[in-house]
Parts: C-alpha cells; structure tokens; sequence
C-alpha cells in the first residue's frame, strides 16, 4: 500500500493519494486544481491513478476532480448524500459515478469504505482505509475531509453565509454532532487525515499538526468533549470566522463542474504604456513597504505570500480582468495561485523592474502608535480598524470605527470624506492592503498604522507601568 499527502500551504489544504502498489492503482482525494504534483508523484511510484473522488463540495478552493479525470481518464466518484437542494450537478460535462454510505471502492488489496459524514455539509463523505492486501482486518485510517479537523470539526455555516440557504447553519451543527458520535465508535488507533490545516477558513481552531488519531481527538479535540447537543450547537456556531467573498463563487463552480485549464498557460507579459488602456483590476504583489513608497495610481496592493490568496479571492471581481505586478519568476506562481480559486482572467503580468521607470508614482504615510494617538483628539482623522469581528470584539481603540477589510470596497460610504483615513489592524499587514484599497477608491491622504494593534496594547500598557 501507498499513501501520501499532498499540502498547499497557500490555501492550508490537504489532499491525498492512496494506492496499491502490487496492482498499481491510485485513487486521489480532493485534487486541488494544480494536478502536476500527483501526476509527477504516480510516475515516480509507478502507479495509475484509475480514481478521483470528492469528501464534498468545496468552498474554499476550485477542485482538480475533473482536470485529473480530463488528463487520465481516472474514474470520478461523486456523493449522492445529502439535501436535494445542495448537490453535485455535473450534467453531462464528466462522467462519474455516484457514492453513497456503505458503498466500498477498491484498488487492488486497499478498500475504502464509504461512511455519510455532514455536518460541514450535507454531503460530505469520509473514506475509511482498510490495507487488505497487507493482511488487515481493521482500518488503519480515515480521510475526513472538512469533517473532523486536528482539534477541531468542519464550520456548519458555510451554505447559510455563502450562499444564503436559512437555518443550515442550525441543521448542520446538528447533523455534525450525530456525524460525531459515529466517528467515536471507531476504533482509537485509525488515523485521522483531514482536508485543512491551520489557517483554514473552513473552521476556527484548526490545529498545524498535519494528521492525528481518533483516540487522540476523543482526548483533545472540543467537540468530543461537549456530550449535550444544544451546548454543542452553539458552541460550533458561535464565533466562527467571515468567510471569504469567493466562497460562494466556489461552491457554484464546484457544484457545477469547474472548468478546464487552457492548454497555453504562458503569461504574457505587459508594457508599461499598456496599463492606462487595461479595463479591470492591478494588483501589486510587492511588499507593503515597496508599494508604501510608490506605487501605480488605481493599483492594490496584496502582497505575494501566504495571504495573497485569501484578500485576492475577496478584493478581485470575478467578473473583470486582471493584472498583476510581480518578478518574472513569481508571475507564474501567482498565476497557479489565482486558478486555485477560480480566478482564471488573468491577462498578463507588468515586470516589477519597470516600476523604477515610473516618475508620477503615489505613495501613503505609516505612523508609529505614539503618533496616532497624538492625532486622536485632533477631529482631522478617522480612525478604521480592519481586523476580524472576532478581534473587534476582544478590544479595540475607543473611537475607531470597524470595517473588516475583505467588506471595505463595499463600505467606503461609511467613512467620513471630510476626514484623513487612518487604518490598522493587528500587526499593520491587512492595514497596508486597506491603505491601498481606500487610495485605489479615491482616499488619497491614507495613513497605515506600523505595528497596529498589538503596538497600541504594549504602547498603552508601557505608560501605564
């Protein structure tokens, strides 16, 4: 038997590819969009990949079930759980074949068995291993998909916020905990291999340790913990984190079937004369620091780095073209990047050495937390702080005013346009993305906060020792 996992740290994801290597069957579970590295991995083992499957409709990133069908020709295996109203409908775009629990798919001596497991949604599967070829009897692990987490269970609101179905979010917080149950009764030592790591919008304590067992999730995770379903409800409800702007746009293109990826994947690249005459959005991928200094007028700026895929999918319209500013060697990365969420109107990429070109760049000013409170009593400023409700609600400055950065272009009215924005957040690194937001949208005099949050905490608790 062969097992490995495959992470995309930009989207915190697992997926997973189980095989038998006397055979030389491979299934893979939950493809993300890149397919290369399973390709490359089947060749390097020697093994077919004749199956692609599913744990459920994913929102927080475009699946690669039907690019991986589409380039081998694998079987593709979708669920049939669930409410009628929130299915699979691939129509007659890829051939596939339906899952329901206690179904059991095969390859070679390696079964997995089927087990209907929502909660995250009404849909969703987990797929218990069995190596019988290698003589087992029990199941060494199970793949769990956004069902049970490392110390935590896949969020149950998902369809409510993203895509407004009322009272799922309820259901399926009951669903999860009967799901849950279930789970318990497995034996203590099967492994426990789930879709998300930390950083996951998909729930709110995810931990970083990449795989677990249920004996130990009986032991650490919270949700085993709370025996009344009530508690449990609106425990899991509660505090759960704003999902990004593109879920929806997920949800409908995963139920749909995405598209496949042209063939020519090159990015072209642009002149600096041609960015007047582009219609859609620019987007810096410099650091804060280099954009601070000057930057395109119009442009925003989202930094290339773990969290450039999380404010992209919720600052980018969909519906628009795009370029990006970014090195020679990054461009194409970006690129990956963006089509892991669906972003696929990315038309070309301006080098990053033709900024120096430029002579009529704007900029913004960042100010130390002593300096922001010197400017708090002036009445000329207004105060935005942009973190999560979540922090909001843990503290913040007395006079500020919240809008959460991924809801600003929607909420510029809100602010004040006789006064001088001044934003922060915890550390100053959302802030410097909402500086550039509120200039590309016309508030020219922005002014970011360095350290944000955090400084003003060990700023106020300095003066008071």
């Amino acid at each position: 038997m062969y097992i490995q996992t495959f992470f995309d740290e930009n989207l915190a994801q697992n997926s997973y590819m189980a095989g038998c290597q006397k055979t030389g069957e491979a299934i893979v579970i939950d493809p993300a969009r890149n397919i290369q590295p399973y390709l490359e991995a089947a060749r390097k083992k020697g093994l077919r990949i004749t199956k692609v499957t599913e744990t459920h409709i994913h929102a927080d990133f475009l699946s690669g079930s039907r690019e991986l069908v589409h380039e081998t020709g694998a079987s593709l295996y979708l669920s049939n759980e669930g409410d009628e109203e929130w299915k699979y409908n691939f129509g007659k775009k890829v051939s596939h074949e339906w899952l329901k629990d206690g179904d059991q798919l095969y390859l070679g001596g390696v079964r997995l068995d089927v087990l209907h497991t929502p909660g995250h949604t009404p849909e969703s599967l987990s797929f218990l291993l069995t190596d019988e070829g290698g003589g087992a009897s029990v199941p060494m692990g199970i793949f769990t998909g956004d069902f049970v987490f490392v110390g935590d269970v896949g969020r149950p609101d998902l369809l409510e916020k993203s895509v407004g179905a009322a009272g799922t979010a309820n259901i399926g917080a009951k669903a999860m905990y009967q799901s849950l149950a279930r789970f318990k009764k497995l034996p203590d030592f099967v492994q426990v291999w789930p879709g998300h790591g930390a950083g996951s919008a998909c729930g709110k304590s995810l931990g970083a340790v990449p795989s677990s067992t249920i004996g130990y999730e009986k032991q650490t995770n919270w949700a085993m913990e709370v025996e009344n379903e009530d508690e449990f409800v609106d425990l899991l409800i509660a505090g759960q984190p704003e999902p990004p702007a593109y879920f929806p746009i997920m949800k409908r293109l995963n139920k749909e079937g995405p598209a496949v990826l042209a063939e020519d994947q090159n990015l072209p690249e642009i002149k600096l004369q041609e960015i007047s005459q582009l219609n859609g959005s620019i987007v810096d991928t410099r650091s804060k620091e280099k954009f601070a200094e000057g930057h395109l007028q119009g442009s925003i700026n989202i930094p290339f780095n773990k969290s450039f895929v999380n404010w992209a999918g919720w600052l980018l319209h969909y519906n628009q073209d795009a370029v990006i500013i970014a090195s020679k060697d990054e461009a194409p990365e970006i690129r990956r990047t963006l089509q892991s969420i669906g972003f696929d109107r990315l038309t070309g990429y301006l080098p990053t050495e033709e900024m120096d070109q430029v002579t009529d760049l704007e900029g913004y000013k960042t100010i130390t937390v002593e300096e922001l409170e010197d400017k708090q009593s002036s009445g000329e400023y207004v105060i935005i702080d942009v973190r999560n409700q979540s922090e909001w609600e843990e503290g913040h400055i007395g006079d500020a005013i919240h809008i959460m950065l991924g809801t600003l272009p929607n909420r510029l009215d809100e602010i004040p346009s006789s006064k001088t924005p001044i934003v922060h957040c915890k550390s100053g690194a959302r802030s410097a993305v909402a500086a550039s937001v509120l200039q590309a949208n016309g508030f020219k005099n922005v002014i970011n906060v360095a350290g944000g949050y955090d400084a003003w905490i060990k700023h106020k608790e300095t003066a008071k020792a």
